[in-house]
């Protein structure tokens, strides 16, 4: 007895160890998302992007921000690996610091499908509402999106923007041959593109097919305001739209369109059979209608795969709350939407068959669903 009471004793004693160990490395990680959040915001990894050695006070002239600031974050920067120095034995206005080239693709070339500078912003943005979150815990309801500002809104879109630019009219659409033919065709095809958020998937969908005309509908009106800037920018207003509004509404659209997107929204829909009624609607006995969303397993695991650790957490702190506070009664779906609440929530919605399409993408899952 003696024995086995020991040898639980240990194994407690070391699973708290370990769980200790993984709660600093989380605080690690956590310390180093929101500097690499400063340091993107004020401009520091541009102007590091070229890779030659500075001081903090080149930096902090070069970003003009406050020297003994850029060099304490110079400081932690190196101690979290993320930046290199010359010389630690320097004094500290004299050290010289650089950004490794490995790591520049990920924090300094916005056009790269390696950036990933927004994911520290959309995770400041995901926390911006801590206080009206865990109010919703305790009583229900939800947090409206508005209510996480402008880092979730412009970290989400900078977290899709060159998958929506550079993958997407390329590589996934040509995957789908009628749907690519279309597209391609004339008359010139009309897409709807439904959640468009600042329009990234409207823009990548125009860039990549010259002759379609895009309707983006959002709810979010600072979203689409910057939509509209986006597509001045890329000189697409002749075949771009952008509408602040229910595509719902708008029942004289019904049949018009030859594609019907729903890119990374469904998930977060308090309405999401209604929100499919209206999809399916609008493309009409003859228009195809996509939608993407997060790939995670087909049903819960302790483990989960490999990118749900991510996904429940986007969930936890925005998805769900957001859901929550759209519509009510709401179908509180959360980030985790697996396909076979896809299915259930497409059948209700009239369609005949959901189809997994065999679109290789590590954190998003392609579904076409069939009238």
């Amino acid at each position: 007895m003696t024995n086995s009471l020991t040898a639980t004793i240990d194994q407690h004693a070391e699973q708290r160890d370990a769980f200790i160990e993984r709660m600093l490395q989380s605080a690690s990680g956590l310390f180093n998302l929101f500097s690499v959040y400063i340091g993107d915001r004020l401009g520091y990894y541009r102007a590091l992007g070229a890779g030659e050695w500075v001081t903090s006070t080149e930096l902090a002239t070069r970003t003009q921000t406050h020297e003994r600031y850029t060099r304490e974050w110079l400081e932690q920067q190196t101690v979290a690996a993320i930046l290199e120095v010359a010389d630690e034995r320097d004094d500290a206005l004299s050290r010289r610091y650089r950004l490794p080239h490995g790591h520049r693709e990920v924090l300094a070339e916005p056009e790269s499908l390696n950036y990933l500078a927004p994911l520290a912003q959309i995770a400041v943005g995901a926390v911006y509402p801590i206080q009206a979150l865990l109010d919703a815990y305790r009583n229900g309801g939800g947090v409206p999106y508005g209510d996480y500002g402008a880092d979730l809104r412009e970290g989400q879109a900078g977290m899709n923007r060159n998958l929506f630019l550079y993958e997407l009219g390329q590589q996934h659409l040509p995957a789908i041959a009628d749907v690519h033919a279309r597209l391609q065709g004339d008359p010139p095809a009309r897409i709807a593109d439904i959640g468009c958020g600042v329009g990234w998937s409207s823009i990548g969908m125009a860039l990549a097919y010259p002759n379609v005309k895009v309707d983006g509908f959002d709810l979010d009106e600072p979203s689409i305001e910057e939509a509209w800037g986006y597509a001045r920018q890329y000189g697409l207003t002749d075949r771009l739209t952008f509408h602040a509004r229910d595509a719902g509404s708008l029942e004289v659209l019904n049949g018009r369109y030859d594609l019907v997107t729903a890119f990374e929204c469904v998930h977060d829909l308090g309405n999401p059979v209604g929100v499919l009624r209206t999809m399916r609607r609008l493309a009409g006995d003859r228009g195809a209608v996509i939608v993407m969303d997060e790939r995670v397993g087909d049903e819960f695991t302790a483990q989960g795969n490999e990118v749900e650790w991510m996904m429940y957490g986007w969930s936890i702190l925005h998805c769900l709350p957001v859901g929550m506070a759209e519509h009510q009664p709401s179908a509180a779906t959360g980030t985790v939407m697996r396909t076979d609440t896809l299915r259930g929530y497409a059948r209700e919605a009239g369609f005949r068959a959901v189809e997994v399409l065999p679109i290789d993408n590590f954190f998003f899952r392609f579904y076409r669903l069939h009238q």
